[in-house]
This record gives C-alpha cells, sequence and structure tokens, in this order.
C-alpha cells in the first residue's frame, strides 16, 4: 500500500512511524519496497546513519510511557494503534505510574529526552524495571539504545 501512495501520503505514512522528518523523506525515496524485509532493512540503515538532531526529532514524537492524555492529543489519528501499546501502563496501580512518572521526569533531566520503550505487550511493572535498569545508562548510552 505505500508504494501506491503519493510521494506526500507516503511521508505522512512514515511520520506516524518515525517522528524525524529525514527518515521519513528517505523511507519514502526508497520506494517501491519489494517485501517487508526490505522496508525493514532500508528503515533500520536510515535510522542508523542519522544525526543527534534527527534521533531527537523523532524522540519529540512520542508520548510518556503512561501518559494516555498526550496519547490521544499527539496521535489521534493512530489512536488505536498507541492505546494498545499503552495498556499495561493504564491498567497500573496509582503507586506503580507514581513511579513511572518520577523515573520518567527523572531520565528526561538527566538524558533531555523521554524514556522510549517498545511498551506492547508489556505490563506498568516490566516498563518500570526497564526504566530503572536505564536510568543507570548516560545519555551516550541511550541516545544509542
Amino acid at each position: 500500500r505505500l508504494n501506491m501512495m503519493s510521494a506526500d501520503e507516503a511521508r505522512e505514512a512514515f511520520l506516524q512511524c518515525c517522528h524525524s522528518s529525514r527518515w521519513a523523506i528517505r523511507m519514502e525515496t526508497l520506494r517501491p519496497f519489494a517485501s517487508l524485509d526490505e522496508l525493514e532493512a532500508a528503515a533500520d540503515r536510515i535510522w542508523d546513519n542519522l544525526s543527534e538532531p534527527d534521533w531527537l526529532e523523532a524522540f519529540r514524537g512520542h508520548p510518556k510511557i503512561g501518559d494516555v492524555d498526550q496519547l490521544r492529543q499527539k496521535f489521534a489519528a493512530t489512536a488505536a494503534m498507541c492505546e494498545n501499546e499503552q495498556a499495561g501502563a493504564r491498567s497500573a496501580s496509582e503507586a506503580v505510574l507514581r513511579r513511572l512518572k518520577e523515573g520518567n521526569d527523572q531520565y528526561q533531566g538527566q538524558n533531555g529526552f523521554i524514556f522510549i520503550v517498545c511498551a506492547t505487550g508489556k505490563s506498568a511493572g516490566e516498563m518500570l524495571a526497564l526504566l530503572e535498569e536505564r536510568l543507570k545508562n548516560n545519555r551516550r548510552g541511550e541516545l544509542a539504545n
């Protein structure tokens, strides 16, 4: 389907996946993709060759884990996908959510960007454990992560 879209439509679709404009433009120019494997390989290759400002632009497109209101505002067009990704945080206890927020704030203060993790299928407790583990990393390590 991406191969059939106009250039503008494809860039918009890619931006829904990754909020780096440079990444989306490069992905759009590589079309058509013969397979999902080819698309994924291109996505990884382009991401690995972006610069820090591009990565930070992409990070700004992500909601904080557990911030369902921010999810609704930023991703109205992809609400179902994001709602599923954040399902573990929505069903968490108040104490775990509070610790997630505190950890997110600490992480952002330490690194200059929010904590990002593939949340799909993870409970809030699992996300909290990952956050607490990654708080031990320095900014450089987190950018590489």
